[in-house]
């Protein structure tokens, strides 16, 4: 067996080296040990389950229930090494398993009080599908909840901080890259949390729909039938995969078919490109200086240029997003598929679930970093606003439409499309019009920074939900 007391220096992925100090709130649910553990505590729940039927003879006693529910509850890295050892070395008589699951169901085995009489009931009738799908599907619903969806949460509540304080600062807007309507940088953050608002509903859905089987071999819980006919195992399975907080899959090959899983992984794709789109538009406000970044003491942003404070953690989280993106769409494109009633390669691809989740993880990290570490830089953004004066155009058109000027939109068009228009040019359009009074000084007031329109009342969006 490999070592443990290796470096994070000697680490082979990023994940348990470089990162580790950000990936490892995800031990408890995407390591190997924490595998083992929610299949000991399937085995135990199953093993209870069965106690409980009338039709079997299996009898547990109150304080042999409690200690085998201690062995989920206390399962610590020396339980993990023996049921590595079992896996590796075998149990008893019996030879190396080269079986993970075999192994757990060893493990449960040397705990009851009398292996010999109740060790047969360990795993009775199962597939180790059975103990997997929902262990698996424990381990994702307590990554999400306790892990990935707090950390999301922290960058929405970060994002709607901002969008509250600086809802009325002004901002040229930018669509197709060109200067557009003004905006408030409140606003532009607000549009962010309201989409990881809704982004997170959808994840917590695809979350509570997380299904499990149990159902035998090749799903028609024949092993199950034969030694029990007259037990409903249709409704035990269905009382059993919902007493571990999950829906119930009636029809299934040997295999749950991982449709639930997919939509669980499309939907954290879906957090994780509001992201994205946030990361790049922070990059670019930064590279515009809209965005003032905070001097880290001692950091050096270039190896060559000792000026440069780099955007490096919306950078970082991009990356990471990028690649928590591609393994989340391979997972969710390969483990809805599998050959005939089972084949045994989604096995290893659901091994790189957690990788997946921590690459999420790190990136979710680095955007609020990245958040907490800039300023909106004022007067730049009043300057770039003073500067394209012709963004008014629209309203200075759609004034004119409501006093019935048919050929507004074409008089603006001629003033400063593909020119610089001067808010003196503007003013000497007004002069010229044929309009009542209060309508030239209402034409004269507009300025690009007044053009905000509802911008900073759309804030409040974010609280009224």
């Amino acid at each position: 067996m490999p070592t443990s007391d290796r470096s994070p220096l000697d680490a082979v992925s990023p994940l348990d080296g470089r990162y580790a100090r950000y990936t490892e709130p995800l031990t408890e649910y995407a390591s190997e040990a924490a595998l083992m553990r929610v299949r000991v505590e399937v085995e135990v729940a199953y093993l209870l389950a069965l106690a409980d039927l009338e039709a079997t003879p299996l009898a547990l006693d109150e304080g042999t229930r409690a200690d085998l529910r201690s062995l989920s509850e206390e399962f610590d890295a020396d339980d993990a090494d023996v049921v590595k050892r079992l896996e590796t070395e075998g149990y008893g008589d019996h030879g190396a398993t080269n079986h993970d699951v075999k192994a757990v169901e060893y493990f449960v085995r040397m705990h009851l009080p009398d292996p010999d009489e109740q060790g047969p009931w360990v795993h009775f009738a199962l597939t180790s599908e059975d103990v997997n799908n929902l262990a698996h599907r424990l381990l994702v619903r307590g990554a999400i909840e306790e892990v990935l969806a707090p950390a999301i949460r922290a960058v929405r509540d970060e994002l709607a901080t901002e969008a509250r304080e600086h809802r009325t600062l002004p901002m040229l807007a930018r669509t197709h890259g060109q200067p557009a309507t003004p905006t408030t940088y409140g606003k532009e953050l607000a549009v962010y949390v309201d989409r990881l608002d809704r982004a997170l509903v959808r994840l917590e859905d695809a979350v509570a729909d997380l299904s499990g089987k149990l159902a035998g071999a090749s799903g028609t819980y024949a092993a199950h039938h034969a030694a029990y006919p007259e037990v409903d195992w249709r409704r035990f399975s269905r009382e059993f995969v919902a007493s571990l907080g999950l829906e119930h899959t009636p029809l299934s090959t040997q295999v749950n078919p991982c449709d639930d899983l997919a939509a669980v992984f499309d939907a954290i794709r879906g957090v994780n490109n509001v992201l994205l789109d946030l990361d790049r538009d922070a990059w670019l406000y930064v590279s515009d200086r809209y965005l003032g970044q905070e001097a880290v003491e001692g950091e050096t942003g270039s190896s060559t240029m000792p000026h440069k404070v780099n955007p490096i953690d919306f950078e970082n989280s991009e990356g990471n997003l990028a690649k928590a993106n591609a393994d989340l769409t391979f997972l969710a494109d390969y483990v809805t598929t599998s050959r005939l009633q089972r084949d045994l390669s989604d096995s290893t691809v659901k091994r790189n679930v957690g990788a997946a989740f921590a690459h999420c993880l790190i990136a979710y990290e680095k955007t609020r970093t990245g958040l907490s570490k800039v300023t909106p830089n004022e007067q730049v953004m009043r300057e770039d606003l003073a500067a394209n004066p012709e963004v008014i155009g629209e309203a200075v058109q759609t004034i004119l439409r409501r006093e019935g000027d048919t050929e507004a939109y074409e008089r603006v068009k001629a003033l400063t499309r593909g020119r610089r228009a001067t808010l003196e040019d503007f003013h000497e359009l007004f002069d010229e019009l044929d309009v009542d009074e209060s309508v030239r000084e209402e034409l004269h007031a507009l300025t690009p920074e007044g053009y905000t329109g509802l911008a900073d009342q759309l804030v409040d969006e974010i609280d009224e939900k």
